[in-house]
């Protein structure tokens, strides 16, 4: 495999990932970024990001001069062969997906890019998006290719480097072979094809996941309802091998920086096209019903008042193993109990701190016996797997009542009810 002068426009999740992958896969990575103090951070090797083996990586990239770091696009992409868009593609007006930044990197960076560069669409972006960017860059010697991601936050080292399938999308199949051959160590399986169809590729898998949770969600309220265990049907559904095992989690709504915003936007281009999209809206709407449900869940479970009540939170983040709290569901969920009046005090391990304009509804502590200490209820929220090993006892002790609502089905129910707890799950019989 040839090595390849690579330049990445934006170090966040994907574009931090995807950079120090390629440079560990033996390429020269340039990654650029806005942020003039990130842009320091990242090359002092400091990564604020929580995501296993990435900080090794970026080290490792930086030791062995395969990964740099630079201020602004424009700085670095005079030599590139390859561009990798992975700039933030935001909900916008509607719901319809926001393509400034992404416009952007391509009014600054047109007339710097070297004849037969390639430029990559990594960033999630509706179809079309490819043929816009040809439009703006208007240099017919400069191809555009559709190359999405499929990593998952907590595991997208992983995900990058032991990827499912790789897809390129693109009219140039010189440009598409260039980009499948980045990946050549890695031995996936390629899919090529048109950039609208790469393009869809991504929203459809996304969307398609954010179905299946809201289904399951929807199942788990009925579950409830006849008397069923949520845990045990999803047990007998996921063996089948046309539905599988994952994805089968109930909880307090789906959320992250990716399936609300992509199911949005899937609606938005459907609607563009006259095509009413009813399921996915469906799911959109389980999924904000399945938060409404969770307030009242934990309302009942301390006796029908919010106003007033003291509550301890586990868990903020969007899901264990990161700290992004990008539309979050424990936030959501936080954020409606505090209008109802509860006073929230929450730990989670990956947030140590408040964060302004994102954690207002709570008063974030660093321990969570302290959370606990005085609340008449305890509310999880994030699957971190090291709260099924708090001492329980303990917890039991700190707290003025006994109800423990988790959201997540993470914990042992006969151990809360052991220490005295009541345990109130997501589709299941309450354990007293």
């Amino acid at each position: 495999m040839f090595a390849r002068r690579i330049v990445v426009v934006g170090s966040g999740y994907v574009g931090l990932t995807t950079g120090a992958c390629l440079a560990s896969l033996g390429h020269k990575v340039i990654c650029a970024d806005v942020d003039a103090a990130k842009v320091t951070r990242l090359k002092a090797g400091e990564v604020t990001i929580l995501e296993p083996r990435l900080a090794e990586l970026v080290a490792e990239g930086l030791a062995a001069g395969r990964l740099e770091f630079v201020l602004g696009a424009r700085n670095a992409v005079a030599d590139a062969e390859v561009v990798f868009l992975c700039v933030p593609t935001p909900m916008g007006s509607g719901g319809a997906a926001d393509l400034a930044a992404v416009e952007s990197v391509i009014a600054e960076v047109r007339e710097l890019l070297p004849s037969g560069c390639v430029v990559v669409n990594k960033s999630t972006v509706p179809v079309g998006t490819a043929a816009r960017v040809h439009e703006l860059l208007d240099r017919a010697d400069v191809a555009v290719v559709s190359n999405p991601e499929f990593l998952r936050e907590g595991t997208a080292v992983h995900d990058f480097l032991n990827p499912d399938r790789i897809v390129v999308g693109s009219s140039a199949q010189d440009a598409a072979e260039r980009v499948a051959a980045l990946y050549a160590k890695l031995g996936a399986p390629t899919v090529f094809t048109d950039a609208p169809s790469a393009e869809m590729v991504k929203y459809a898998a996304n969307c398609f996941l954010a179905m299946k949770l809201s289904y399951v969600n929807a199942m788990a309220e009925l579950c409830e309802r006849l008397g069923a265990d949520v845990a045990d049907v999803t047990e007998g559904m996921g063996y089948d091998r046309r539905i599988g095992q994952s994805f089968l989690q109930p909880g307090p709504g789906w959320g992250g920086s990716c399936l609300p915003k992509d199911t949005h936007a899937l609606v938005q281009v459907a609607e563009a096209v006259d095509f009413d999209f009813m399921l996915l809206r469906a799911s959109i709407d389980t999924n904000t019903r399945q938060r409404d449900r969770m307030v009242a869940k934990i309302r009942d479970a301390v006796g029908g008042v919010l106003d007033g009540v003291r509550l301890a939170v586990l868990g903020l983040a969007f899901k264990a193993g990161t700290n992004d709290l990008r539309d979050s569901p424990a936030l959501a969920v936080a954020e409606k109990l505090r209008a109802e009046g509860a006073e929230l005090v929450a730990f989670d391990p990956g947030i140590p701190a408040a964060v302004p304009g994102m954690t207002d509804a709570v008063r974030v502590v660093s321990d969570p016996y302290q959370a606990a200490e005085g609340a008449l209820g305890l509310v999880l929220l994030t699957e971190w797997p090291e709260f099924r090993t708090l001492d329980w006892p303990r917890v039991a002790g700190l707290l003025a009542g006994k109800a423990v609502v988790d959201t997540r089905n993470l914990l042992d129910a006969d151990v809360l009810r052991r220490a005295g707890l009541a345990w109130h799950g997501v589709g299941r019989s309450p354990v007293a």
